[in-house]
């Protein structure tokens, strides 16, 4: 803990030391879209606040769609990358679990992006989604190393699963429930809340990137 809380402090001055504001656009569905929940409780505008609680001078782009696959993010990745954006956070995967979709497919739906991105000169934060169990260990074991081996492939940043967080430090995984909403897919205001202090320092990571270009 002691580590991170000294690379946010280091991150944080070069930060400040930045010239001109970031831009960083979240492509995503219904959870970085903040289904269920009031305007100012969502990820991007937890996740904003928190960065600039941190000193990062950044505007977030809400690029969540509810509903969306992999497929979805795909085709709109071109439009998501407009010349102003210097970093994209893609969280996409959560409805493909849901529909069973090939694993295959998603991996190459989410190397468009990540494809896209590098065209743009755009640095990503590739955030996975963990499978259940239902569609068996060999569905699981592909699809979750699919956001592990495209990060590797293309350099991005990486968080292993965007729920993560919600069974992070001091959670009571008896508890987790708490931090849903009643439909046990979205997070709440409080489990948003989780989920933001725990890729928040990953996002700083990004913002640094895009300073080093």
């Amino acid at each position: 803990m002691h580590k991170i809380l000294l690379s946010i402090v280091f991150i944080c001055h070069a930060l400040l030391a930045r010239a001109e504001p970031v831009t960083i656009a979240a492509l995503g569905d219904s959870l970085t879209q903040g289904y269920g929940l009031a305007q100012g409780d969502g990820l991007v505008p937890q996740l904003e606040k928190w960065l600039a609680d941190q000193g990062a001078e950044v505007t977030l782009i809400n690029a969540g769609v509810s509903g969306d696959t992999s497929a979805g993010g795909a085709a709109r990745v071109n439009w998501t990358l407009t010349p102003e954006v210097d970093g994209m956070i893609v969280t996409l995967g959560g409805n493909d679990l849901l529909r069973g979709i090939d694993p295959a497919v998603t991996r190459r739906n989410l190397e468009t992006i990540l494809q896209a991105a590098e065209g743009a000169g755009v640095e990503v934060l590739l955030i996975g989604m963990e499978a259940p169990g239902n569609f068996g260990a060999a569905y699981k074991e592909q699809f979750e190393s699919n956001y592990a081996e495209l990060a590797d492939d293309y350099g991005t940043l990486f968080i292993p699963s965007f729920l993560g967080g919600l069974a992070g430090e001091g959670a009571d995984p008896a508890s987790l429930g708490a931090y849903m909403q009643a439909d046990g897919i979205h997070p709440n205001a409080q489990g948003v809340s989780r989920i933001v202090a725990a890729i928040g320092p990953e996002v700083l990571q990004l913002i640094e990137r895009t300073s080093t270009d």
